[in-house]
């Protein structure tokens, strides 16, 4: 159940060297009838991570495209001037290239590309001549990080950890049974066997030597999974120090908890400090001053609370004195960048339901806002005397923009213009709706193309996961709400509570009461909408995935039949056996109250009370139940135990069920299948 990230694509699996008889590359899709297809999101180009060049003059960029035929994806790498200017591809072919980094003083760029048959760091030239592997480490590289004078590097790769069958029985090779004896056993799609660790290296300009596990010995994780990358692990302005997030707990431990530290290793004397010794929550992301003199990185407060405010900290270096610094913004600094005079601090956070860049001022921890406009900045990075980032919105995929100080803003990339030249998008609108309890919630509706208010349309509400993921200018290829408008939906989307961008009160509301006023905010928003004469009330669908999928769930037994259709995609169904089935305990403890066997905590109680298969018996309306069975933070048996309940009901019901894909569908043929599913199912209810 936690935010959904950013897709990262899955290299080709053919043999190294055996390149498969067709590359994926950027597609030509023509769109029938300029309407968004299924198809028309899977031929766009998905924007990677990009780094600008040292005279910040030129990007280097990856970008992953997607094979429907081949059910596959691959990433290829570009390079254009900052101006926007002169984008050149340089690299095609069938092994994946990601993760570009200018070096050797912007005279090649570094990158990770599985060509050798496993994940390993290489370089070129920028114009894609003169490759050169520059690693071979056994089990493949995730992420790399250069010391500022490249004398070393950071590799992450990761280790064994535990005894594995075979190893206790090695006469049983062929034996799959796993003997398990703690808990975090899985974690979101995988069977837990290693942990990635940082590795550092010697680096004679052509090739990786003497290569060292930091961590050698340590069960634990760097980067935390699944999410964590190289933006965990950082060097210090004179390359003999490396600051890495671990949350060093296994187990039982481990599963109860979210207090990661930053830890320092010093490459002089091989010692590890833990700088962040007593403060309880996730410690993340750390970064060093460009003048050496602060180490930043992001905290959350409590131990337990995975969605708690994300909050930026500096600590002087020479005096060991901490920071919040970003106090002034009630809301979460998701990415940050420091200044190079290290006199400011750049970041990205969201505020009603936008997500922009800002400042703060390090001597006075005064922030300011940088952008504004209906979109979402997810990453920041300097360039020359500006800042550059990622860009999206709920009418366009991620483009990178450059960003002058003064909040200019220029559109560097255009990967996907040749697909939206070809689509009419829906109008997108912002209102301020009025809550049961009398707050102001910020919902958006996304009205069809070509729009006639005259006439009325079938409407949909958008239930949002996370659960405390905002419902703020997001892109997604799946839950897109452009689509649904395309299909001739109008599509609701609130700023329910629970959602962060409108005070730490707002967000933190929905722990413990999952079935209270977020699903009276729910109700609102769809009760709203539904006096506009263009909403068609006896037509109204609700959809929604994870947090999203429960509320659809609990709405079923609770909509007093406003709706005539709904959709709930790896949703909690039954919450006493999600409680024991999900890997990560400390969510549980923390939104539902705790277990559902303290029966003197009022809070559980109400949970377990409120789970929505005690409602099955006032089940009235068609449902799709869609679930992965990789799914390890909700299980896919809570997909078919709600399909089973309504069938058993006699209520018309479908299953969409998927052994390979986890709390997301990242296989190509499965999106489209998904897509297909959805709207065929609420056009049968719903037109």
């Amino acid at each position: 159940m936690a935010a959904a990230m950013s897709l990262s694509a899955c290299g080709p699996t053919q043999d190294a060297k055996q390149p498969d008889q067709s590359l994926i590359g950027k597609s030509t899709i023509q769109v029938d009838g300029r309407l968004m297809t299924p198809e028309a999101l899977w031929a766009m180009g998905r924007i990677g991570s990009f780094d600008v060049s040292p005279d910040a003059k030129q990007l280097a960029y990856s970008v992953s495209y997607y094979s429907v035929p081949l059910d596959k994806s691959n990433s290829e790498l570009f390079v254009i001037n900052t101006d926007g200017t002169n984008n050149k591809q340089i690299t095609s072919t069938p092994f994946s290239e990601g993760s570009p980094k200018w070096i050797k003083e912007g005279s090649k760029i570094a990158f990770i590309s599985s060509e050798s048959g496993s994940s390993q760091l290489w370089e070129m030239n920028a114009d894609g001549t003169e490759k050169k592997q520059l690693s071979n480490v056994e089990n493949g590289i995730e992420g790399f990080s250069f010391s500022p004078d490249e004398k070393k590097v950071v590799l992450i790769s990761t280790v064994k950890v535990g005894e594995t069958t075979a190893d206790k029985h090695p006469d049983l090779p062929k034996a799959t049974g796993k003997v398990i004896n703690d808990l975090m056993y899985k974690h979101w799609d995988e069977w837990v066997t290693d942990a990635p660790h940082p590795f550092v290296g010697d680096f004679n300009g052509s090739e990786i030597i003497n290569l060292t596990d930091i961590m050698q010995g340590e069960p634990y994780e760097s980067p935390l999974r699944p999410f964590g990358g190289i933006e965990q692990i950082a060097w210090n302005t004179t390359g003999d120090k490396i600051a890495y997030t671990s949350r060093k707990k296994t187990g039982k431990e481990y599963a109860i908890s979210t207090n990661s530290d930053i830890y320092v290793y010093d490459l002089k004397n091989n010692t590890t400090t833990n700088i962040t010794e007593g403060m309880m929550g996730y410690d993340t992301n750390p970064q060093y001053s460009p003048d050496g003199k602060y180490i930043s990185w992001l905290s959350m407060e409590r131990d337990g609370y995975e969605a708690d405010q994300n909050r930026l900290f500096v600590m002087d270096l020479a005096s060991g004195e901490k920071r919040f610094m970003s106090k002034d913004f009630e809301s979460n600094v998701d990415d940050y960048t420091w200044s190079s005079d290290s006199k400011s601090i750049y970041f990205i956070g969201v505020w009603h339901a936008t997500s922009q860049m800002y400042a703060i001022d390090v001597e006075q921890a005064k922030v300011s806002q940088i952008t504004e406009g209906m979109h979402d900045y997810a990453t920041i990075a300097l360039c020359g005397e500006g800042l550059i980032g990622k860009r999206h919105s709920l009418s366009s995929a991620d483009e990178i923009f450059s960003v002058s100080l003064d909040g200019a803003q220029t559109q560097v990339t255009f990967e996907n213009k040749h697909i939206y030249d070809q689509l009419d998008m829906g109008n997108v609108e912002k209102r301020w709706l009025t809550t049961t309890d009398n707050q102001q919630m910020l919902t958006w509706v996304i009205y069809p193309p070509h729009f006639d208010p005259n006439k009325k349309y079938p409407t949909l509400l958008y239930c949002q996961g996370g659960p405390q993921s905002p419902v703020s200018q997001f892109w997604s290829f799946r839950w897109n709400p452009q689509i649904m408008a395309a299909h001739g939906y109008i599509v609701v989307a609130p700023n329910r509570r629970g959602l962060p961008g409108f005070g730490l009160k707002w967000n933190e509301q929905i722990s413990g009461d999952y079935s209270g006023q977020v699903i009276k905010d729910y109700l609102t928003a769809i009760d709203e909408l539904s006096k506009e004469p263009f909403v068609d009330t006896d037509k109204l669908g609700a959809v929604g995935a994870s947090f999203g999928g429960y509320s659809v769930y609990y709405l079923a037994g609770h909509h007093d039949k406003r709706f005539k259709a709904f959709i709930a995609h790896d949703g909690i169904f039954n919450m006493e056996m999600q409680y024991l089935e999900t890997e990560e305990m400390w969510f549980a403890n923390w939104d539902m109250g705790g277990a559902y066997w303290e029966k003197n905590n009022p809070i559980a109680q109400r949970t377990f009370a409120n789970s929505p298969h005690k409602f099955v018996d006032k089940w009235d309306t068609p449902i799709l139940c869609i679930h992965g069975e990789k799914d390890y933070r909700i299980l896919a048996n809570q997909g078919m135990a709600a399909f089973n309940a309504a069938v058993l009901r006699d209520i018309p019901a479908e299953l969409l069920i998927y052994p390979d894909e986890n709390h997301w569908v990242l296989k190509p043929q499965n999106g489209i299948l998904w897509q297909r599913t959805f709207f065929e199912w609420l056009d049968k209810w719903l037109k």
